[in-house]
């Protein structure tokens, strides 16, 4: 199913910017799955589980400020999520819904987790995708390697090249699988070179706001009370085992899966993974 484009007009410090997102399934179903990406992904890594939700969902994929077909914002030091989850609450008013079910994987899972723990929040039912209350210091440190570094590529060869490598922690992929998520995530430059689609600014907040340890989050966690589900990469490096335990026994004591073979993030593009998010969505 070809999924319908919209925009709508989100307003920060600097002025206006367009969000872009996607929609599948009914317009007129007023249960609605939002789904957000992580750093330096888009709306699209959700095709998959969006055709498997379509039947019972209105499901929308957004594209955060600077990525995608969104804008990129004047002052790049907004690219941070108090931003992202403002640009959220004026999305989700253009979807004229009271409460809609989230899945957010990284950067989308602590989104997710932020506007879940406010009052009167719109999120009813939670899953996050390998991500929550503590970052570790070592995936920062990871992400900061390539993020923002705006390499151009001369083919789509070379740019699945690139992903592959920078996108392994993903875990196995077919070579099909790899093309998508190459092709979903790079333009065309005039010269028909290739580039990634995110605006390369996005990483002067994240690097200039490293912390010096893992950064945590746990007041956040502690205030949410919607169900929720965490799945983790058995691999990964930004959120461990001890930290999923903690989120199991506080907060919204929240139901853990941890998938097998796979580091961050796991992609939700196979079959076992969206199982699992629409066995919970739906129970």
């Amino acid at each position: 199913m070809k999924p319908r484009q919209r925009f709508v007009k989100c307003a920060s410090p600097r002025g206006l910017h367009r969000i872009a997102y996607l929609e599948w399934g009914d317009p007129k179903n007023e249960r609605v799955l939002v789904c957000v990406h992580g750093l330096t992904r888009c709306a699209r890594d959700f095709e998959a589980l969006a055709a498997a939700m379509s039947d019972r969902y209105r499901v929308i994929g957004v594209d955060v400020a600077g990525r995608g077909e969104s804008t990129w914002l004047a002052d790049p030091m907004l690219y941070q999520i108090p931003q992202y989850v403002s640009d959220m609450v004026t999305v989700l008013a253009r979807l004229d819904v009271e409460g809609v079910h989230w899945v957010g994987t990284s950067m989308g899972g602590l989104i997710g987790m932020t506007l879940a723990s406010l009052p009167d929040t719109p999120i009813k039912k939670l899953v996050i995708n390998d991500a929550g209350p503590v970052v570790s210091k070592v995936s920062l440190e990871r992400i900061a390697s390539y993020v923002g570094m705006a390499p151009v590529f001369p083919n789509i060869e070379a740019a699945d090249k690139y992903v592959r490598t920078v996108s392994a922690t993903f875990g196995p992929h077919n070579d099909a699988e790899w093309r998508f998520l190459t092709e979903i995530v790079t333009r065309k430059n005039p010269d028909g070179s290739l580039r990634l689609h995110y605006d390369p600014k996005l990483a002067e907040p994240f690097r200039k706001f490293m912390p010096e340890g893992d950064m945590e989050l746990w007041n956040f966690w502690d205030a949410i009370t919607c169900p929720t589900l965490v799945l983790r990469g058995e691999l990964s490096d930004l959120l461990t085992r001890d930290t999923v335990a903690k989120m199991a026994a506080r907060g919204p004591k929240a139901k853990v899966v941890e998938i097998a073979g796979v580091g961050h993030a796991p992609t939700l593009m196979h079959a076992d993974q969206i199982t699992l998010v629409r066995d919970f969505l739906l129970s």
